[in-house]
């Protein structure tokens, strides 16, 4: 059975697994990603952890069928190039896939981190049966993949789909990491979560922590997460306006809250969405949850279809 290695590259978090043909994780291991580290150092700790996967299972490294990678963008997946991430700023000009391709001598692929998880939901989550689709993550960044018609939009570069850096207030305080103000991922992030809470309350939370507060109703935080819900509604509705997808499937940190998020996005959808086919836009959770990422970073290697447009 042909196996890959999948590589989620994150601003927070990497997590690194072994995935088969059939979309199963055999084995998997994250760690936190040191922003301090220069990149060719996080990939030596990349490396030893794919290496400890593979001795896990008993596999040798030169029957992996590949290497996939997710990670954020701008980068050139063509060129298999990470250039100049907002949330990762020592990762410039990374020539990732050359770089693994001459550790471990098996093909290498990359592509954007939501569009590795778009293809992974598409492969074996909550978007097989579905040819017009957007798949948004929210977590320490905000990232989608769409496809049309049974295609992977990608764009000139691979960059597609930044909806994160899609202007929803310019009329806001501070500046979002690509130099905008008003960004969606400056308001709705789990980033952006956390930053405005720790203001409120006056000393330092995570966005978990927030969601924790929030459902037990803690009368400070409830206003600030009911309104980062409206942010994703209001987000949902300027993407079904504009593509006119069957379905939205919501992953990452911030999705883990669950149906109380769903429930207000679902409802400010069927409000405000123009066409009256979009109010009925399934609003989903991703199928594949935190491994949307690893799985989809491994379906470059594994899926034979040909999900890729260009």
């Amino acid at each position: 059975m042909r196996q890959a290695i999948g590589i989620d590259i994150g601003g927070t978090n990497v997590a690194v697994g072994l995935v088969d043909e059939l979309g199963r994780v055999k084995a998997q291991r994250s760690m936190a990603m040191d922003q301090k580290l220069a990149p060719l150092a996080m990939l030596d700790k990349i490396e030893a952890i794919a290496n400890s996967l593979l001795e896990q299972v008993g596999i040798d490294r030169r029957d992996l069928s590949g290497i996939g990678i997710g990670a954020p963008g701008p980068l050139d997946a063509y060129a298999g190039i990470i250039t100049c991430p907002p949330n990762l700023p020592n990762w410039r000009q990374v020539p990732i896939v050359a770089e693994l391709g001459r550790r471990f001598e098996v093909p290498v692929a990359l592509a954007n981190d939501a569009n590795a998880a778009t293809l992974g939901e598409k492969w074996v989550g909550a978007a097989q049966a579905n040819k017009h689709f957007v798949c948004m993550t929210i977590g320490t960044g905000i990232g989608a993949g769409i496809f049309v018609n049974g295609k992977l939009l990608q764009g000139a570069t691979g960059n597609a789909a930044e909806v994160g850096h899609m202007m929803l207030n310019p009329n806001t305080e501070g500046i979002c990491a690509c130099g905008q103000k008003g960004c969606f991922e400056w308001h709705a992030s789990g980033t952006a979560i956390a930053r405005k809470a720790s203001a409120l309350l006056g000393q330092t939370v995570s966005a978990r922590e927030v969601f924790d507060l929030y459902l037990s109703r803690q009368p400070t935080v409830v206003p600030l997460v009911e309104e980062t819900f409206q942010y994703i509604g209001a987000a949902c509705v300027t993407l079904i306006n504009l593509l006119d997808p069957e379905k939205i499937i919501i992953g990452g940190g911030v999705a883990e809250v669950g149906e109380p998020m769903f429930a207000v996005v679902r409802d400010y959808v069927s409000k405000y969405a123009l066409n009256p086919a979009g109010h009925q836009v399934s609003i989903v959770p991703a199928g594949l949850r935190t491994n949307a990422g690893i799985i989809g970073a491994a379906s470059l290697i594994l899926c034979d279809e040909p999900v890729l447009a260009t």
